[in-house]
């Protein structure tokens, strides 16, 4: 571990401090603070649609389930469960629509009940998506085509993703190696295996599949190197080796984009780096590798915030 890394305190990933003080509303089918807006603590408005509108697939329920979970206000977490809930029923994870209606303990009114015509509705419609997946690529297995067995193997890994079941995701995802024939293939392959690695908290296996695919035959376009970076950053800042996140994170690249958002908002990038700068950098280090790195100042621009709190501390610091 680098210097400074020992006995910083940080939020740990995605935990911002979401408090709020919201009022009720007239319409019982909808908890108060229904715009998507509650108060912070200390008054501010915070955009909850907004926030969550940064993320895409799994993670856009998992952050507003984590709203819910922490904001210590139940206009507030009432408005999170009904828009994970929403966000739930475009998908097909039953299992995780449950959690989410117990959750809400019948408090979003009758519209949020347990549907459970939907529920079967699903269920059965995995069951037969399932079988024939697994139909094609035993067909796939027997006539030994390489590149067909790949596929077969991604599209059950995706299909398990999709409906939650994310240790069957990660098996059949790490599964496609043996059948991949280009290091695209390769770093797609470490890319998938690391989503699911983040959502199970396995940060060993993000650590080890961004190492693989860094060492690909062939160079790594400049999105995939930038999402490779933003990995890294995560395993390093929940191992609390806040400098080597720091510098995961400060070496992103701008075609990042939103090319990441089921994993990482490009705002994250630049308050995860940020914090971790602040928290284990000297002062030359944050003139030099902060302040003055012009692709990193990009991220800071959309987080106004900690661009002035990091400028704030090097001042303080002459």
């Amino acid at each position: 571990m680098d210097g400074g890394d020992e006995g910083v305190v940080v939020a740990p990933i995605g935990d911002e401090s979401m408090c709020s003080n919201g009022g009720a509303v007239d319409d019982p089918r909808r908890p108060p603070a229904s715009s998507g807006k509650a108060a912070a603590g200390g008054g501010e408005q915070m955009d909850l649609e907004a926030y969550v509108a940064l993320y895409t697939g799994r993670t856009r329920v998992s952050r507003l389930l984590f709203v819910a979970e922490r904001c210590g206000n139940e206009g507030m977490q009432l408005e999170a469960l009904r828009m994970a809930h929403d966000e739930i029923k475009k998908g097909e994870d039953s299992h995780l629509y449950r959690e989410v209606i117990a959750k809400t303990g019948g408090r979003l009114g009758p519209l949020y009940a347990l549907d459970q015509t939907w529920v079967d509705m699903v269920d059965r419609r995995a069951e037969a998506r399932k079988e024939k997946l697994e139909n094609e690529l035993n067909s796939y297995k027997t006539n030994l085509i390489k590149e067909s067995i790949r596929m077969g193997f991604n599209d059950l890994a995706n299909f398990f993703y999709a409906h939650g079941q994310l240790g069957d995701a990660f098996k059949n995802y790490v599964r496609t190696r043996d059948y991949c024939t280009s290091s695209k293939h390769i770093s797609q392959m470490c890319l998938n295996v690391i989503l699911v690695s983040i959502e199970l908290g396995q940060f060993m296996h993000v650590s080890n599949y961004v190492s693989k695919a860094e060492q690909t035959p062939e160079q790594l376009d400049p999105i995939t190197h930038s999402k490779l970076r933003c990995a890294a950053g995560l395993a390093y800042l929940e191992t609390k080796k806040y400098k080597l996140a720091a510098r995961k994170f400060l070496d992103t690249g701008p075609e990042l984009g939103n090319n990441y958002t089921d994993v990482i908002a490009q705002q994250d990038v630049a308050t995860y780096g940020g914090l971790c700068s602040l928290a284990s950098f000297d002062r030359p280090e944050l003139k030099n590798k902060v302040i003055d790195n012009i692709n990193f100042r990009n991220f800071l621009e959309l987080v106004p915030e900690v661009r002035e709190l990091i400028n704030d501390f090097y001042a303080r610091l002459e």
